[in-house]
């Protein structure tokens, strides 16, 4: 079981860069998959980055968002971060950190363990 608390967001102009970190309680940290998602005003909660439990040899991306974000983590601290470059505006959305048991996956559904959310706002 883990606690995930999500930090890191605020506003930030277009093409502009803005990390996002995920500070987690719990000892066993280390084997579970973590995940970034965001839900933007009205629309639907959908998936952004995920990466494998231990080392995190695995790593997969939304295309949205593919070749601009960069998800990572560090046991020794028990965080996951997300770094976001060339952001858009419609990258505008609150940004919630997960974590599941078992291999990496990008369904909401499939995630234990959720953080409270963090905004980020990308102006024109």
């Amino acid at each position: 079981q883990v606690q995930l608390v999500e930090s890191g967001g605020g506003l930030v102009q277009a093409g502009g860069s803005l990390r996002l970190s995920c500070a987690a309680s719990g000892r066993a940290f280390s084997s579970y998959a973590l995940g970034w998602f965001r839900q933007a005003p009205g629309k639907e909660r959908e998936f952004v980055a995920t990466i494998s439990g231990w080392n995190g040899a695995t790593t997969y991306y939304a295309g949205s968002v593919k070749g601009r974000f960069t998800i990572s983590r560090d046991n020794a601290k028990n965080t996951v971060y997300l770094r976001m470059n060339s952001l858009k505006p419609e990258d505008t959305a609150v940004y919630y950190c997960a974590a599941k048991e078992g291999i990496v996956a990008t369904g909401a559904k499939t995630y234990n363990y959720w953080g409270q959310g963090a905004q980020v706002t990308v102006s024109s």
